[in-house]
């Protein structure tokens, strides 16, 4: 049991590293944002690669704070009923959820996602807009890495609430773990 809450803490710390780069990210896309709408109504100016920068960045925004998102507890369920359950009735729960939701589809996600990334980076895919970004293959890639690290979770996850479950940890009021 230690050796399993050792990979935990692993797996969450680099759950907050994601969800850490996850927020600069937010902010250099409000930049580029502004940049871009500053440049387009005050100039009338734009820019085909600052367009696709931003829909990039939030690509990349959301498949790294994914992973720190499930870590926080802040993924989306109905907390109508679920804020009425019990500890351990919310333990089972998530660790339902996340066997028959979230792990299946990160491995229909990742399974599916093999040949996109892999013949894109095969061919170097670039945008095929006038002025686009280069480097497309390498946004795409962030796909398997962003749902290998919500997988990696789901294991945290699962830990977790297996010892709420049992009984061997104690819930405060968040939602975590107390030690």
């Amino acid at each position: 049991m230690n050796l399993l809450r050792k990979l935990e803490q692993v797996i969450n710390r680099l759950s907050g590293l994601s969800g850490w780069l996850a927020g600069w990210l937010c902010v250099l896309m409000i930049l580029v944002v502004f940049v871009d709408v500053v440049a387009r109504y005050a100039f009338a100016s734009g820019s085909i690669a600052m367009q696709e920068m931003e829909w990039h960045l939030f690509a990349a925004m959301f498949l790294l704070g994914a992973s720190y998102a499930m870590r926080e507890d802040a993924n989306v369920r109905v907390d109508v009923f679920y804020g009425r359950m019990s500890p351990r009735t919310k333990a089972a729960v998530d660790i339902l959820g996340t066997v028959l939701f979230v792990i299946p589809m990160c491995v229909l996600i990742l399974y599916s996602s093999y040949d996109f990334v892999s013949y894109s980076y095969q061919i170097q895919e670039v945008s095929v807009d006038p002025g686009g970004l280069p480097y497309r293959f390498a946004f795409k890639a962030l796909l398997p890495i962003g749902y290998t690290l919500v997988l990696m979770q789901s294991l945290s996850v699962i830990s977790r609430n297996v010892r709420l479950f049992c009984g061997n940890e104690r819930e405060n009021s968040t939602g975590r773990e107390g030690s």
